[in-house]
């Protein structure tokens, strides 16, 4: 083994250890190495509800995916299926009172029409998201333009 693969597996090696050993330091909350430090725990999954049905809620920007006004847990969507069809598919959307999935989502990627949803428009949950009552984590300044309204 040459001298700059040695020295760079030593380094790795190094790298890796102090990680471990820093671990619980991080887990008590006590700053480790060049001044970093953990003073809250991470927040768990679960801390804050998804908010209840409401009607569908105004979009800010154009081509901002509509936003899902009810709750999603325990939907699933997988590649073998995808329960957000049930109701806002286009032969069941009226009978749901839902609204039905946008012609946008039948396309490929070079424009050509599909009988069936595109495989990158499959997994709805990427793009429209449910709302919750989490705090923001940064505070958010944006406002709409107001000519797009």
């Amino acid at each position: 083994m040459n001298r700059k693969t040695r020295n760079l597996v030593m380094a790795l090696v190094a790298a890796l250890g102090l990680g471990s050993a820093t671990a619980p330091l991080l887990a008590q909350g006590l700053a480790v190495p060049r001044g970093a430090a953990v003073s809250e725990p991470e927040p768990t999954p679960g801390n804050f509800r998804q908010l209840p049905d409401s009607p569908p809620i105004p979009r800010d920007y154009v081509q901002q995916p509509p936003l899902v006004p009810h709750k999603v847990e325990g939907y699933e969507v997988s590649i073998n299926f995808n329960k957000c069809m049930d109701c806002h598919s286009w032969s069941r959307y009226q009978e749901a009172g839902a609204t039905k999935v946008s012609l946008t989502h039948f396309k490929d990627r070079d424009g050509g029409e599909l009988s069936n949803i595109s495989p990158r428009r499959y997994f709805c949950l990427q793009c429209h998201v449910p709302q919750t009552d989490a705090k923001p984590l940064v505070e958010n300044t944006f406002r709409p333009a107001t000519g797009l309204r």
